[in-house]
């Protein structure tokens, strides 16, 4: 079977063309895409050529932030699931390109175990929220926040969602720091801090945090949140780094602990769907972007890639597939 699928054909070249699928085996489904998203973290590493190694190795198709319908199954699949939406967490089944994740596909052939049925979710767009709702949950279980006062680098999506999911897991208080303005206004955060036009030491004067969240990537910022730790403080790496080089002697000086937080541990998928579906999780506050696959796809790419504004891009890959959104068009999760 052929679809159009993004595949990085080299590096900084991407291109929209026809990839041939796997055939669908006794324990796989076959999903037609309606939306996938744009990562800026891996995707935006690979698409630099910065992760030489497998599974980046080009030409591959990127993406593990899909969300579609079923619409085929396996002899050994419950029949039921036909016609049902699903998160897809990526593909290796393609015969003739490599798949790094491989979710943005017009179809995709994986295994059951690969989706996350979305049925008790009124919007199944929301679904594109699940993997980066899991891995700020994860990095909030991690940091143990329940009655700690926490402070988060960075409104991101991941930096955003991390701070809604610290205030629900019960912490003191939750601070965010944030350059952009408009990531900043997006924050639930009790206290928000704009590090370009406050200055920050005031503006947390008076503050010991027990634990520490970084989602900028950026040393110095981290050098910076490391001063208003308190002894025996924790700090959350909560992104991917290609090296570590911060000021030991705040380490040193308060005992640190550092804990690395890898994506998102299993069960965290069903739990960010059980949040969203229970309106405990405000997820489409990240839904800043759209662009469909069928026009400039590059330019889509360049925009989620450099674009402060643009939280997360929202890729439409079937015609009216914006109409499944329009009885619910915000996905509005209170807090």
């Amino acid at each position: 079977m052929k679809a159009k699928a993004i595949v990085f054909r080299e590096i900084r070249k991407i291109e929209l063309c026809e990839v041939t699928l796997k055939p669908v085996s006794s324990t796989d489904v076959l999903v037609e895409t309606w939306w996938s998203s744009i990562s800026t973290g891996t995707e935006k590493m690979a698409y630099n050529g910065l992760i030489p190694s497998w599974p980046f190795i080009f030409p591959f198709i990127p993406g593990y932030e899909t969300v579609g319908k079923i619409i085929e199954v396996g002899d050994h699949v419950n029949q039921s699931l036909i016609g049902k939406f699903a998160y897809v967490a990526g593909s290796f089944g393609y015969e003739d390109v490599n798949a790094a994740f491989g979710g943005a596909s017009q179809y995709i052939v994986c295994p059951v175990e690969s989706i996350t049925v979305l049925d008790n979710i009124s919007n199944p767009q929301c679904g594109i929220a699940l993997p980066l709702g899991a891995t700020a949950l994860h990095i909030v279980d991690l940091a143990q926040v329940e009655n700690k006062k926490v402070l988060v680098l960075g409104q991101g999506a991941v930096g955003i969602l991390a701070v809604e999911l610290a205030k629900l897991m019960g912490a003191k208080l939750v601070a965010a720091t944030e350059p952009y303005k408009n990531r900043l206004n997006a924050s639930s955060a009790d206290l928000k801090v704009n590090p370009e036009t406050e200055d920050v030491s005031a503006a947390l004067a008076g503050h010991e945090f027990d634990v520490l969240i970084d989602s900028t990537g950026i040393m110095s910022a981290i050098d910076t949140g490391l001063r208003f730790l308190k002894f025996h403080g924790t700090v959350i790496f909560g992104g991917y780094y290609q090296k570590i080089n911060i000021d030991y002697s705040q380490a040193f000086q308060k005992e640190l602990s550092f804990i690395a937080a890898k994506q998102w541990a299993k069960g965290d998928l069903e739990r960010v769907k059980e949040l969203i579906a229970q309106q405990k999780l405000h997820a489409a506050k990240i839904f800043t972007h759209q662009h469909t696959v069928e026009d400039d796809i590059t330019e889509a790419y360049l925009q989620a890639f450099t674009d402060p504004d643009c939280l997360k891009m929202i890729l439409f890959w079937k015609t009216g597939a914006t109409d499944a959104t329009e009885s619910d068009s915000t996905c509005y999760i209170t807090e």
